[in-house]
């Protein structure tokens, strides 16, 4: 059974949002195309913040509840934003074999009610984080991204993606520990590489070296029976793609399934660690330039030069530490289902829905068809 989405076209949903507060906005951003990459440069050090909320309960009254929020606050003042019908009627039409995570999806802009040109950001974004976060998660479940309204202007163009517990459900390493039967060896040497005891270098090399001697069959054998595409990823990346980003798979896993995992979900171009083996057998050694949490970060930087692309105009998703360099370096770092240590650092963290998340992080729907 096929399901499909609709993505609303070229939508003016946060422009025409921030346009409602252009009379209160600093000379040098008005009358601008808010788009363009120097005048949303400006727009981020001003104190305007897109607020998204992303949550099941198909009941929930979030609008009151964010209204109330509002009342307590005598400085700001919020704006819900909404597609123009332009947009939703050319929208692009996403299909997918699975359906989405049933969620209601809602889309403020937060500004100050005067002198947005005289308020310190940095001052105030991390108390509105707390104070809206903490009001709303007392009364739903939900995720809520609380971004500057320049990420949701900004033209972003290149999306780079970790693959293990990212675009795929399992960690590739221990399904090939489990086939070796040294599942609890290689757990432990990941345990000591999280707890600081070892670098990912070494804990990587010592992890490869206990699948020496493995039959290379199994790799087509766990691809075909114990790989799992995330729910919502193949969603996403059509998504991302209609409207106009190139795709990057960056795995500190293995080629094979990153080869897999690229075509199936009809990613640009992946790359990842070689998985050495003879023609029959894994080596159980590791290629002398590991691909590790910088080499993503470089990776990264390199494909978006190749394109003649910004790093402002880069999104990073991941889930573990070594993602956090390249999310780092991007304009917007999205934490998916992901360690508590990543959550903290990355721009916005998506928990309740599938990957498809991503999306709504972005500022964009998907709408059931």
């Amino acid at each position: 059974m096929s399901y499909t989405y609709a993505i609303p076209k070229n939508s003016q949903a946060w422009q025409n949002a921030v346009n409602t507060v252009a009379n209160q906005l600093p000379s040098e951003v008005v009358g601008t195309d808010f788009t363009a990459n120097d005048i949303a440069a400006k727009l981020a050090k001003l104190p305007l913040f897109a607020i998204i909320v992303v949550t099941p309960d198909q009941e929930a009254n979030v609008d009151q509840l964010m209204q109330e929020w509002v009342a307590t606050q005598a400085s700001w003042q919020l704006a819900q934003v909404f597609d123009d019908e332009v947009a939703k009627a050319n929208a692009h039409l996403i299909s997918t074999d699975a359906p989405l995570t049933d969620v209601v999806i809602h889309r403020y802009l937060l500004t100050p009610k005067s002198d947005i040109g005289q308020v310190s950001k940095t001052a105030v974004a991390h108390i509105i984080d707390e104070q809206i976060s903490s009001h709303l998660s007392a009364a739903i479940r939900a995720d809520v991204h609380i971004l500057s309204a320049d990420k949701m202007l900004t033209r972003h163009r290149l999306a780079c993606f970790d693959m293990d517990s990212t675009l795929i459900e399992e960690e590739v390493i221990v399904e090939l520990a489990k086939f070796c039967g040294v599942e609890e060896k290689v757990a432990q040497i990941t345990e000591e590489a999280m707890r600081g005891e070892i670098d990912f270098a070494t804990s990587f090399a010592r992890r490869v070296a206990l699948l020496a001697d493995a039959p290379i069959s199994i790799v087509d054998e766990i691809i075909a029976k114990h790989i799992h595409i995330q729910p919502g990823a193949a969603a996403t990346i059509r998504a991302l793609k209609a409207i106009g980003y190139h795709t990057v798979l960056i795995s500190g896993g293995f080629e094979p399934f990153a080869d897999y995992v690229a075509k199936t979900l009809g990613i640009d171009e992946y790359y990842a660690n070689p998985l050495l083996h003879d023609g029959k057998t894994l080596s159980g050694m590791v290629d002398d330039n590991i691909l590790d949490g910088d080499q993503k970060a470089a990776i990264t930087q390199k494909v978006a030069a190749r394109l003649g692309l910004p790093l402002q105009q880069v999104i990073c998703i991941g889930d573990g530490a070594n993602d956090l360099p390249m999310m780092a370096i991007s304009d917007l770092g999205i934490a998916y289902r992901a360690k508590p240590i990543v959550q903290a650092k990355a721009s916005a963290a998506v928990n309740i829905t599938g990957l498809e998340g991503v999306i709504y992080a972005l500022g964009h729907r998907l709408d059931p068809r």
